[in-house]
């Protein structure tokens, strides 16, 4: 792996785990300080993450993390819940007596989590929660599309966990997921999971609100 390839990798960290937040400005000189390295890799990094969507570089600010447009950003949550609904329905077909374990493990992972009332914890828990569903589609391809995606979407689904009640419901919902596809009942662990994912009402413009001059957006 070069040296563009693994600083691309621990900004795209930094970004899905929250420490660098959408509008939050790169600055070259500053990353290659950090590193330690010249502003050529930084660069190439830089490029890397534009290319995936994660960042965008903008006049006179030099590069961002990206804050996408409220209709984009909504095409992107629907598209996500698309994939996990597909996922659901693979996994409630699929499921394995291991997939099974590791899937009730996942939640009482998130019940704990949720039991603290950590936002963070538990959104550390529901990332897993989420991977082993979709390891457990048995399908690669559509895993390494939804685990993409979902990289993309971390930033905002993690301000989401924010929200009056939004722990609650979210865990909830888990429970209504794991409870069709251990059924398998495949239609039903789909339309669950996509109404899991799915932004819309009043919980999308709480999202857009949230957002650096989200007040305007909304």
């Amino acid at each position: 792996m070069s040296h563009a390839q693994r600083l691309r990798r621990t900004i795209e960290d930094e970004i899905v785990d929250g420490v660098l937040r959408p509008g939050d400005r790169l600055d070259e000189v500053q990353l290659a300080a950090r590193f330690g390295v010249s502003r050529t890799p930084i660069r190439e990094a830089l490029l890397q993450l534009a290319v995936a969507g994660l960042i965008e570089v903008k006049p006179r600010r030099g590069a961002v993390v990206s804050t996408p447009e409220p209709a984009r950003l909504l095409e992107m949550f629907e598209t996500m819940a698309e994939l996990e609904a597909a996922c659901g329905r693979l996994a409630a077909r699929r499921l394995t007596d291991e997939d099974q374990r590791d899937l009730v493990a996942a939640l009482e992972s998130c019940r704990a989590a949720a039991a603290t009332g950590d936002t963070e914890a538990y959104y550390a828990e529901n990332a897993v929660f989420h991977a082993v569903i979709y390891r457990a589609s048995r399908n690669g391809f559509l895993c390494e599309q939804a685990v993409t995606l979902s990289r993309r979407l971390a930033p905002f689904r993690r301000i989401q966990l924010r929200g009056r009640n939004r722990l609650r419901q979210s865990l909830a919902e888990h429970e209504g997921a794991v409870e069709a596809i251990l059924a398998g009942d495949e239609a039903l662990a789909g339309e669950r999971l996509r109404a899991h994912v799915l932004v819309q009402g009043d919980r999308f413009s709480e999202l857009i609100r949230s957002l650096p001059g989200g007040s305007a957006a909304a």
